[in-house]
């Protein structure tokens, strides 16, 4: 691991950032000058003045995505600031081209304010065709989002529901493997924040509409003082709100006690936090995915040791990595393509069905498909425009 960070500080700093902007046409007469700006340009000017919706066939507007973050939950980092997390922004921008060919920019505001974030969106959505939000701590991340749903262009926190699609697409295969069905499983969560929040959500069918993936039996969501039940004094409105949809047994305790008995553990918290005697208490043929990093919340062989039947982690170094690659650059790829003002719930169903699918031979080891898999994006877009567009008939 350590090997790993070295070589990425002397890349980073041999390349001096990971994106830049290449012209699409070069200059090279006066010919061309007064083609690419002045005075030609003022054409296209003038046609998108009188018809903005010009601006997808004669901009870059079309195919473009700001991703844009405050850097206060930096994945592993937690609140390092706008100007250190660039690096990761300039990484998101990176994935975008690479495996959907979409141009992004990382936009990173230095302001924590709700409202300004929202404001500086707004003002600069003229230029793109998207906004994923990215590494903005909860609850923040909740409102900002929703205020920018009436934008025309989808916005989408990409910590919420692209961690969400691709857990759902796990839970899909990894339940074939144990031969159960979704909705005869009960879920534990740990991690009440964006990430969880929005997972215990999309498996539990919460704004989904037009989607046709059956929810799961019960999701009981813990944060660091155990399950969030009724009889808990000290829940704020957010996790209150949880108790609309989630532990329908009502069931309390710590996380190791509500964990007896259920078919399925997802960690989006911190390492080391249960054990093989935890998951030995668990169903027989448990799901195990842990998604903290770099440290999951149990090692894979701990797991194992406990009989866990299916296992994935957010890292590349063991079978089933969690990770978002797999959704992001597909579903802002449909979403583009098929100009839809949002991303709906049946547009994250999707997503996550075409994911599934992408696994030929579902497996214990193999219930995702590689991260650097070529062909999935292309399918999740294929799938997520359709969906965008039966929406919008």
């Amino acid at each position: 691991m350590a090997d790993f960070f070295e070589r990425s500080l002397i890349l980073h700093e041999q390349l001096r950032g990971k994106i830049s902007v290449h012209n699409k046409l070069p200059v090279g007469s006066r010919d061309d000058l007064s083609l690419a700006y002045t005075p030609g340009v003022a054409r296209p000017c003038e046609i998108i003045a009188d018809d903005p919706q010009a601006a997808y066939k004669l901009t870059i507007k079309g195919n473009s995505v700001a991703v844009v973050t405050d850097g206060s939950a930096v994945l592993g980092l937690g609140d390092i600031g706008p100007l250190a997390s660039l690096p990761v922004m300039e990484g998101k921008a990176l994935l975008f081209r690479e495996f959907a060919k979409i141009d992004a920019w990382p936009i990173c505001l230095d302001t924590k304010d709700p409202d300004k974030i929202i404001e500086t969106c707004r003002l600069i959505a003229p230029v793109f065709g998207g906004i994923n939000l990215e590494d903005i701590s909860a609850p923040r991340c909740f409102e900002i989002e929703e205020a920018l749903q009436d934008l025309g262009i989808p916005v989408f926190h990409d910590d919420q529901h692209g961690t969400a699609i691709v857990l759902l697409a796990a839970l899909i295969n990894a339940t074939k493997v144990i031969g159960k069905e979704l909705k005869d499983i009960t879920v534990v969560i740990n991690g009440a924040g964006a990430a969880g929040t929005a997972i215990a959500r999309l498996i539990s069918g919460v704004g989904v509409d037009g989607g046709d993936i059956q929810p799961v039996g019960d999701v009981i969501i813990c944060d660091s003082k155990g399950a969030i039940s009724a009889d808990r004094s000290d829940l704020n409105s957010a996790k209150q709100g949880l108790l609309e949809f989630s532990n329908k047994s009502g069931r309390s305790g710590t996380l190791k006690e509500v964990l007896k008995g259920a078919n399925a553990f997802i960690g989006v918290s911190k390492g080391n936090i249960i054990s093989a005697e935890d998951v030995k208490t668990m169903a027989s043929d448990a799901i195990i995915l842990a998604m903290a990093n770099p440290t999951p919340e149990i090692m894979p062989d701990e797991a194992k040791k406990g009989g866990a039947a299916v296992i994935g982690t957010g890292r590349s170094d063991f079978p089933n990595q969690v990770n978002n690659v797999l959704v992001f650059p597909g579903i802002f790829r449909g979403a583009l393509d098929a100009r839809s003002p949002v991303i709906s719930g049946a547009m994250k169903i999707a997503a996550a069905k075409a994911l599934a699918g992408a696994v030929d031979e579902v497996s214990a080891d193999q219930i995702l498909p590689h991260p650097l898999d070529r062909t999935v994006a292309p399918e999740v877009a294929k799938q997520v425009r359709a969906a965008a567009k039966a929406s919008m008939k």
